[in-house]
C-alpha cells in the first residue's frame, strides 16, 4: 500500500518555489499599480489647494509615519523592533532610493501643473523603455521577448494616453525627467534591496523623499495649514495607500522579478488610471483607448511568459 504524503511533508522543488515567489512578486506589483492608478486622480485634485512640493512633502512624511506602527504590528519578535532598524545598509539604501524617488515624483508632480493627465501618464510610463536601456550598463540584458513587450506597451500607452495630442510643453519635459528618475529608482531597488526589510526600506525612502521635498516646499512655496487640511482626503490617500502601501509592495514584488518585466507590470498604472477615470469620474473611453489598454495588458502577459534558454 502506497502511503499518501501529508501537506506538511510535501517538499517543493526549487523550480516550484521560484515560480511561487515569481507569482507573489507579480501579484504584489499588480496591487501596487491599482493603487497608483487611482492615486493619480488624488495627485491632480490635491494641487487645487496646495503646491506640488507641499503635496509631496506632506504625502511622503505621512506615508513614513503610517509605516512605523505597521512595521511594529508585523514584527515577529517585538523585542527586536528597535534593533532591527540598526542596519547601516538599510539606511544607505533608503537614502539613495529616497533621493531618486524625490527627483522622479517631484518632477512628475510639478509636470502635472503644465500638462494633461493623459500625456503625463504616457510620458511617465516611458520608464519601461529606460529601465532595459539603463539595465544594459548594469549587466542586465533583457531578452528579445522583453524588447518586443516594451514596444507593444509603448504603442498601447500612446493610444491610451495621448492619441492625436502631439504638442510638447515644459510639463512634458519635466515628466520625461520624472520617467528617468523612476527608471533609476526601479534599478536601485533591484540592485540594492536584496534581503532588506521591504517595509522598513520604504519607510526610510518615504522619509528621505519627504524631508527633501520639505526643503523645496519652504524655499519655493508658502504652505498653510488650512490649505493642507482642505485637501486631507487626496493627501491621505496618496500618502497612506500610494506611498505607504504601494511602494512597499513595489520593493517586495521586485525581489522576485527582473527589472524589465517588473517595469512593464508597473506601467499598468496608466491603464488603471484611465479605468478609474472612467468608473469614478464618468470619463468616456474611445476605441483607441480601449485598444491601448488591450495592448498594454498583452505586453505585460507576454513579458511574464518563461522563455526556454537555448543551449549551445
Amino acid at each position: 500500500m502506497i502511503a499518501c504524503a501529508t501537506a506538511q511533508n510535501v517538499i517543493y522543488s526549487p523550480m516550484v518555489i521560484t515560480m511561487r515567489k515569481r507569482i507573489q512578486g507579480i501579484l504584489a506589483l499588480m496591487a501596487a499599480t491599482v493603487i497608483w492608478g487611482s492615486a493619480f486622480i488624488a495627485q491632480s485634485v490635491g494641487m487645487d489647494h496646495i503646491g506640488p512640493m507641499t503635496f509631496q512633502a506632506v504625502r511622503c512624511c505621512l506615508g513614513a509615519v503610517f509605516l512605523v506602527p505597521v512595521i511594529f504590528i508585523f514584527e515577529r519578535d517585538k523585542k527586536k523592533y528597535i534593533s532591527n532598524w540598526n542596519n547601516p545598509q538599510l539606511w544607505k539604501t533608503g537614502l539613495v532610493c529616497g533621493t531618486a524617488l524625490f527627483a522622479a515624483a517631484g518632477l512628475q508632480q510639478i509636470g502635472l501643473v503644465y500638462t494633461t493627465a493623459g500625456k503625463a501618464g504616457f510620458i511617465t510610463a516611458m520608464y519601461i523603455v529606460l529601465v532595459p536601456i539603463l539595465g544594459v550598463f548594469l549587466g542586465k540584458r533583457p531578452s528579445p521577448a522583453s524588447w518586443i513587450s516594451v514596444a507593444i506597451a509603448v504603442a498601447g500607452l500612446y493610444l491610451l494616453s495621448c492619441m492625436g495630442d502631439t504638442g510638447i510643453n515644459i510639463g512634458d519635459i519635466l515628466m520625461l525627467g520624472g520617467a528617468l528618475g523612476f527608471a533609476v529608482q526601479i534599478l536601485l531597488v533591484d540592485r540594492l534591496a536584496g534581503s532588506l526589510d521591504g517595509l522598513r526600506l520604504n519607510c526610510i525612502q518615504a522619509l528621505v523623499c519627504g524631508l527633501i521635498s520639505a526643503v523645496f516646499m519652504f524655499a519655493a512655496e508658502k504652505p498653510e495649514i488650512p490649505n493642507i487640511l482642505a485637501c486631507w482626503l487626496p493627501i491621505g490617500y496618496a500618502g497612506i495607500l500610494s506611498m505607504g502601501v504601494a511602494y512597499s509592495l513595489q520593493i517586495i514584488g521586485q525581489k522576485h522579478l527582473d527589472p524589465t518585466p517588473a517595469s512593464l507590470i508597473m506601467s499598468l498604472e496608466s491603464v488603471y488610471a484611465a479605468l478609474f477615470g472612467w468608473l469614478l469620474l464618468k470619463e468616456s473611453m474611445t476605441g483607441w483607448e480601449l485598444t491601448g489598454c488591450v495592448l498594454v495588458f498583452s505586453a505585460v502577459v507576454l513579458s511574464q511568459i518563461p522563455m526556454k534558454k537555448s543551449h549551445d
